[in-house]
């Protein structure tokens, strides 16, 4: 591929919009997404993603039922975990930025194959995501005001009509998420920098309300409770901080809309981790502390919306739980997006079914209009699956959690074989736009790339183990209790019959017939 230098050449922070394109085309793509992010709009991408009110929210009442007060030590585990991950993900950033990020680093650290399953099995679960983060609204909307439950009965999540209310409250919101996919990238940043907004200053206010009405001391974490043994228990408790602190390479996703995307998208990946993670460890203290009771069973089963209204009074609670409505919106935008430049990214390589279609860009909207259809409709028909039965509910958020555990460590997994064969710090000399080192972990990258290959593979092992208490707790449902199982087999083996199939038809073909492959 050429590049093509852009109409409309803008300054960025350190340097011309033409130098982003200039760099792209080092890499073999041409400038098709329009650059309108600076930092700003990079961390809000990642911190979207992460929405600590969104996940904190729906999760909270599920880790307090099985690990008690004491599951708020999974928080800063996983908090430890994950930033080594993403400080890994920073190198990665600086030195590949481009969209479709864990494809792109996984096929550049290993091979064209693995990489491609590394996008399959992320674009597979950021769908996922976007159907969880929907349901989401489910948790908080009935308890603002009961007319939200449109199908009627209790809106419990794990009831039937909560479950059912849930589906159909998603499909709302993908539709408007997907019309403003379709939009000018400049109105989906804004969005979600407005919306980013919000939730931190909602977060913020939230927590210091929380400790200011505590009902206990913090020594009452000590104590496992829950259902179980202790160990167990924190281990499934731990599924709340998994699925919080994920999408941080949401930054790395949008390099192709950000300007100096090797200095902005390094440093937005780790501040949006680490802003997220301590933002959601006060909001987990801050709930256990001023709960009304932890023994009267409702906040294993409402969650931080029942201490809300309970702590802080109707008026005010309700009015914080819409800034929790306004985080799930962001959330489920900005996950789309991310989902979307996923399959842009691999269509544009040619290595995906209908790849031509997903792959156009528009040249007014700089949005690919295929992808974010195609990931929103793909969410909603997931979504609908809560229809079927409450413990859907479970399943889709764990299977999410699992599928993008996995992919992080297909990109760990051959980063820390680059750097035991000596191959990989070569680069680290290498420039930034403003001619400054790429971000380094200098010597320490090899000890931490180790301990964050192993936490993600350990940490995919714990949230696809077919536990009956948590995926199938009124038994006679065994699929649900396989279905994370079930759902990555059959995700990768729906890609390896198309890989072959795809592989026949392109050794079968003349040269001149063969679709044209960026090489790495």
């Amino acid at each position: 591929m050429t590049a093509t230098a852009p109409s409309d050449v803008r300054p960025g922070p350190h340097g011309t919009e033409q130098d982003d394109s200039a760099a792209l085309a080092g890499f073999g793509y041409r400038q098709e997404l329009h650059r309108s992010m600076g930092r700003y709009a990079s961390f809000a991408a990642g911190f979207s993603f992460i929405s600590v009110l969104t996940t904190v929210f729906q999760f909270f009442a599920f880790g307090f039922s099985f690990g008690g007060a004491a599951f708020f030590w999974t928080w800063p585990a996983v908090l430890v975990g994950q930033l080594l991950v993403a400080a890994c993900f920073a190198e990665l950033a600086a030195r590949y930025p481009l969209s479709g990020a864990i494809y792109q680093w996984s096929t550049r650290l290993s091979t064209p194959g693995f990489g491609w399953f590394a996008g399959w099995i992320m674009v597979i679960g950021q769908v996922v995501v976007v159907a969880a983060a929907a349901l989401a609204l489910q948790v908080v909307l009935p308890a603002i005001w009961s007319g939200f439950q449109l199908v009627g009965g209790d809106p419990a999540p794990t009831t039937p009509t909560g479950a059912a209310n849930a589906a159909v409250l998603a499909v709302v919101l993908l539709a408007l998420t997907t019309g403003v996919n379709l939009l000018d990238n400049r109105v989906m940043s804004a969005v979600n920098r407005i919306g980013v907004t919000a939730e931190i200053i909602g977060a913020a206010l939230i927590v210091v309300l929380l400790l200011t009405h505590s009902e206990r001391g913090a020594g009452v974490t000590l104590h496992t409770g829950g259902q179980g043994g202790a160990i167990g228990a924190l281990l499934v408790g731990s599924f709340t901080a998994a699925y919080v602190l994920i999408g941080f390479d949401s930054a790395g996703e949008l390099s192709e809309e950000t300007h100096a995307p090797r200095r902005t998208a390094p440093r937005t990946i780790l501040l949006a981790l680490a802003s997220a993670g301590a933002l959601g460890g006060l909001l987990l203290l801050g709930g256990i502390l001023a709960a009304p009771s932890l023994t009267d069973g409702r906040l294993a089963t409402e969650g931080l919306s029942y201490v809300l209204t309970s702590s802080l009074g109707d008026g005010v609670g309700k009015a914080l739980l819409a800034d929790v409505v306004v985080a799930i919106a962001v959330a489920t935008l900005a996950i789309q997006t991310a989902g979307s430049r996923m399959l842009f990214s691999m269509a544009r390589d040619g290595v995906l079914p209908f790849s031509s279609r997903l792959a156009k860009v528009s040249p007014r909207t700089g949005m690919p209009a295929a992808p974010s259809l195609a990931v929103g409709i793909a969410a909603a028909a997931l979504g609908l699956l809560n229809l079927a039965s409450p413990e859907a509910f479970l399943a889709i958020g764990t299977t999410c959690i699992a599928m993008l555990y996995l992919a992080y460590a297909m990109v760990t997994g051959p980063m820390l074989v680059r750097r035991l064969r000596g191959d990989w710090d070569r680069s680290a000399a290498e420039p930034d736009e403003t001619g400054r080192p790429l971000f380094s972990l200098g010597r320490w990258g090899l000890p931490i790339n180790i301990v964050a290959l192993a936490y993600g593979l350990f940490m995919t092992v714990n949230l696809a183990w077919p536990r009956a208490s948590v995926y199938d707790p009124s038994g006679g449902h065994w699929y649900f209790q396989w279905f994370t199982v079930l759902f990555l087999i059959v995700s990768v083996g729906l890609g390896a019959v198309w890989r072959w199939r795809n592989t026949r038809r392109v050794h079968a073909a003349t040269p001149a017939q063969r679709s044209p492959v960026v090489k790495c």
